[in-house]
């Protein structure tokens, strides 16, 4: 295969503990400060892409870019859209310049659930989990209203929570958090 990915790493201690001490860090200071720095996330991204060219070569650099692309796009958007945090989207794309497209996409996959879950949490111990569900309830209704043809994106819109309206939760843990329940699954998953 022309693409080479970082789930064949020769040193796969050195990726996944990268990523796993990266996204601590992230999550402690996410929880302290609300912010994830670019101090923490610029070394993360070009570290990343030097390993994948140094282990895998060109192929190996063209995944780590790719995985970059994948795991920064829905952050990046939520950042844009929805009044989520820059430093998550870069964070992010670190792990995505470690893992490569297919442990990143595992990556993804579970922090989104991890995150779900940590929402879910949060608003029951705010008790605001009734509020919380009617507003992803209103949101999924009126985003799924244009494909059957009634109402439109724009309606879908104003059942959001604006910036600030929403609740703010440190999302830093949640990366840490699917990091690590992503990294342990692929192990049983390799070791079984």
């Amino acid at each position: 295969m022309w693409l080479t990915t970082l789930y064949e790493h020769p040193t796969p201690s050195l990726q996944w503990g990268t990523v796993l001490g990266a996204s601590l860090v992230a999550a402690f200071w996410d929880l302290r400060s609300r912010r994830i720095p670019n101090l923490l996330t610029f070394p993360l991204v070009l570290g990343g892409w030097a390993a994948s060219a140094c282990f895998s070569g060109g192929a190996g650099l063209v995944d780590s870019l790719a995985a970059t692309v994948i795991l920064a796009t829905p952050f990046v958007l939520l950042f844009v859209f929805a009044g989520g945090g820059a430093g998550d989207a870069k964070l992010m794309g670190g792990l995505g310049a470690w893992l490569g497209v297919v442990n990143g996409l595992v990556v993804l996959l579970a922090v989104c659930v991890c995150g779900m879950v940590l929402a879910v949490v949060a608003a029951a111990r705010k008790r605001r989990l009734g509020a919380v569900l009617g507003n992803v309830s209103g949101a999924m209704i009126g985003l799924l209203q244009p494909v059957f043809g009634v109402g439109s994106l724009r309606d879908a819109g104003r059942l959001m929570p604006g910036p600030g309206e929403g609740q703010q939760m440190p999302y830093g843990l949640a990366i840490f958090a699917g990091t690590a329940v992503a990294a342990g699954g692929l192990w049983l998953c390799r070791t079984l």
